[in-house]
């Protein structure tokens, strides 16, 4: 059974008892995450999942509350848990200097990780879960997530411009399980029109 808990759902400033983006994926006890605006690794081991189990990182933009806790998990991976090895997904692999950069910065020797740039369509497919990519308008290089798994489907639009510009049309063309919203930009109403046109069983929105 799929398995979505959100960890963070607030917007660029943390609230009390709400952290930044991050959504964590169960499958099959493999686990994926929707963004990172918050550091993971305290979240797994309080919880008993080894790190070994996170097998993909998809990331909508690069916008600090959806990567500051990348950065965080790529040092734990670069100098302590070497055993795990997920793939990591950006909208730019320039992006992978600044973190090695970073590590660079903290006398870190940054270990082989393997990246992948995201490109609009299928990005992945384990057989366990498939992920499609659909860019949309929020900032010069930014993503929706299309996730297909056990015969289960779920829309995560990430930020967005405005649903009037970039609503991804995925959501209309196949009927989804669950459409997971951001609308730290814009009324949450504003979403309405455009989720009516929606064959889905489920809508949050945060």
């Amino acid at each position: 059974m799929m398995r979505i808990k959100f960890i963070g759902a607030s917007h660029g400033v943390p609230e009390p008892n709400r952290k930044c983006s991050c959504t964590m994926i169960e499958i099959q006890g493999r686990y994926y995450f929707i963004d990172m605006g918050t550091p993971i690794i305290d979240h797994l081991v309080t919880a008993g999942i080894p790190i070994e189990a996170v097998k993909g990182i998809f990331i909508t933009h690069m916008h600090g509350d959806h990567t500051n806790g990348l950065i965080h998990l790529v040092d734990l991976l670069s100098w302590y848990y070497k055993t795990s090895d997920p793939v990591i997904f950006l909208p730019k692999t320039d992006c992978v200097t600044i973190i090695e950069d970073w590590l660079k910065a903290n006398h870190t020797p940054a270990r082989q990780l393997c990246y992948e740039e995201v490109r609009p369509g299928v990005i992945y497919n384990d057989g366990f879960l498939k992920v499609t990519a659909v860019q949309t308008l929020h900032s010069d290089c930014s993503y929706a997530f299309f996730l297909e798994a056990e015969g289960k489907s779920v829309l995560f639009t990430g930020d967005l411009k405005h649903p009037d510009q970039d609503f991804p049309a995925i959501a209309k063309k196949y009927e989804t399980d669950l459409i997971v919203c951001e609308s730290a930009h814009f009324d949450a109403t504003d979403y309405l029109p455009h989720l009516k046109e929606c064959r889905t069983k489920l809508i949050y929105i945060c």
